[in-house]
């Protein structure tokens, strides 16, 4: 039985797989950008118009660029048995849209999306392992 865990943000993901063996940790990077748009700029005529920011530019490239992560990640854990999401954000619910969207056969083996807080490499290791064991029975 292959049990996986996944703690995600957008700017990495620890995937623990737990076997018969033991737990193995394994990290990948998402390359997701991190923007900041600077605010419109005024126009040096009293009460003249301003520049627009373009946030949808900016929300696009992130979306296109969490799809590639997504995609990366299901490659990593597509040979499941079961999967936990965590995360201290909506990245976790996002992934789980992507896979009902993409991979239907992989979001049937999702058994929880939780919001968790950032963890150090065991905090992770330990919530996945007594996730599957409490799940176990």
């Amino acid at each position: 039985m292959k049990n996986i865990g996944i703690w995600i943000d957008k700017e990495k993901a620890h995937i623990v797989v737990c076997t018969e063996k033991g737990e193995k940790l394994n990290t990948l990077q998402s390359n997701v950008e991190f923007y900041n748009p600077k605010g419109g700029s005024r126009s040096k005529t009293r009460w003249g118009p301003q520049d627009v920011v373009q946030d949808s530019k900016y929300l696009e490239r992130e979306k296109q660029q969490l799809r590639a992560f997504f995609k990366n990640l299901v490659k990593m854990v597509k040979d499941a048995d079961a999967l936990a999401i965590f995360g201290p954000a909506e990245t976790g619910e996002k992934f789980e849209k992507e896979l009902w969207e993409k991979y239907p056969h992989l979001a049937l083996k999702v058994r929880t999306v939780t919001r968790v807080d950032s963890m150090t490499n065991n905090q992770v290791k330990a919530l996945v392992r007594d996730f599957f064991k409490k799940n176990e029975d």
